[in-house]
């Protein structure tokens, strides 16, 4: 029989639960702190005062919590619970930029699961192993860990695991090329989130995963569908982790519009309330004002925010080598972009991002070879994932091409249809 070390339940636990389940963060912390709940030593308790400090962005005490829970539900031979803990402490510490202590906590909690169990505990760290796996290039054994996942998350009716293994999944085949596919399951775990079938974190989740893959494949419109419902969902979860992150989308679509301004204004909004809890998007908050700067010609306020980026583990690219070009540093341009293609060696998408850029520098520095070479890798990229932002890039390479070889005529075609793509 599982037991666990408790203090006697105080009025205060109850009311911090109850404002839980009504995702009042700040109540619900101020409640479960006033009652001692850090101290008492009850697991249950630990894992809402962590959740409710999660919500509000206090990150530090969400994982001290967490690690204390997990101490006591793996102490009691609580293996199911334990292990949604340490998954959770994966998504923590993943969040603060600590990628190898979230690496270890799903290594301790697959030895804490054994190898006999199918079952949504199975399935989180299946998920844990997607994020670990495609972050290495793996992709056929994040596909096959994201369909193990959806099989538990469908077998347990498990609706948070089922709609996040969609999502994976989804991303998975998006950057495997089959682009169709994977936003069909995007769109399914966000209609469960839309219809509120799923937990607030899922959900957030889901949202981010599904509007990142937007904007990677330059899919504005579905975007734009999505959105008003994920902004009114954030509105709702004051804490800054999910409406900062809704900022730097916001900000990286307004960039991309023109709307310099109000971009700069919404990518320094989410670096503020994102500094202290997710790095990651901090620091694409600072590539996107970065690129806002480079492009206003304030080189030196562009300088600072992309090294600021590349201090919270963030490539500065092709920001920053198109800022070298800009300065007159042609050899810091092409050497700089080439080293970031050279480690983005299998994502395509990613590679997509830098060849426009590459075909740029190249040009002004006279390499019509290595030009041609990118304009060539775009433009299939671009015909593989049938996207409108993807061509336009494409054409807008080409375009620059052909000036430079003095096809004037075929330049003004080509360009005229990068224009139009655009717009």
């Amino acid at each position: 029989m599982q037991g666990y070390v408790t203090a006697e339940p105080v009025g205060a636990w109850d009311e911090g639960r109850d404002a839980l389940r009504r995702h009042d963060w700040q109540s619900a912390y101020d409640a479960l702190s006033s009652a001692g709940v850090a101290s008492a030593g009850d697991p249950e308790a630990l894992q809402d005062l962590a959740e409710a400090a999660w919500w509000l962005g206090k990150l530090d005490e969400c994982i001290a919590a967490r690690e204390l829970a997990y101490e006591a539900y793996e102490a009691a031979g609580d293996s199911p619970r334990a292990v949604r803990v340490a998954a959770r402490l994966f998504d923590d510490h993943s969040f603060k930029g600590r990628p190898a202590i979230a690496q270890a906590w799903v290594r301790r909690a697959a030895k804490t699961l054994g190898d006999d169990r199918d079952c949504s505990e199975r399935g989180q760290l299946l998920l844990r192993d997607v994020e670990i796996r495609s972050g290495s290039g793996d992709l056929t054994g994040a596909q096959e860990c994201a369909e193990r996942a959806l099989e538990l998350g469908r077998a347990c009716g498990d609706a948070d695991l089922y709609a996040d293994s969609l999502q994976a999944l989804g991303r998975v085949l998006i950057v495997q090329g089959r682009p169709a596919e994977g936003l069909l399951l995007l769109d399914e775990a966000m209609l469960s989130a839309a219809e509120g079938k799923l937990g607030p974190f899922v959900t957030g989740k889901v949202y981010c995963s599904l509007i990142s893959a937007c904007e990677e494949l330059g899919d504005l419109e579905r975007a734009a569908q999505w959105t008003d419902m994920g902004m009114t969902w954030s509105a709702g979860h004051p804490f800054a982790a999910f409406p900062g992150l809704c900022r730097v989308h916001r900000a990286e679509v307004l960039q991309l519009r023109g709307a310099w301004a109000d971009a700069e204004r919404e990518a320094r909004h989410a670096h503020d309330e994102l500094e202290d809890v997710n790095v990651g998007n901090a620091a694409r908050a600072l590539y996107e004002i970065g690129e806002i700067r480079r492009r206003l010609g304030d080189f030196d306020v562009a300088e600072g925010a992309f090294q600021r980026a590349a201090e919270l583990g963030m490539h500065p690219q092709p920001g920053l080598s198109l800022l070298r070009l800009s300065q007159g540093r042609q050899d810091a341009a092409a050497a700089g972009i080439a080293q970031a293609l050279s480690e983005e060696s299998w994502n395509r998408l990613a590679r997509a991002k830098l060849l426009g850029p590459q075909v740029q520098i190249a040009l002004a520095a006279g390499a019509i070879e290595v030009a041609r070479a990118a304009s060539d890798e775009l433009e299939e990229i671009a015909h593989e994932y049938s996207s409108a932002v993807l061509r336009a890039s494409s054409d807008t390479a080409r375009g620059r091409l052909h000036l430079a070889e003095g096809d004037v005529g075929g330049a003004c075609r080509t360009l005229r249809g990068a224009l139009a793509l655009w717009q």
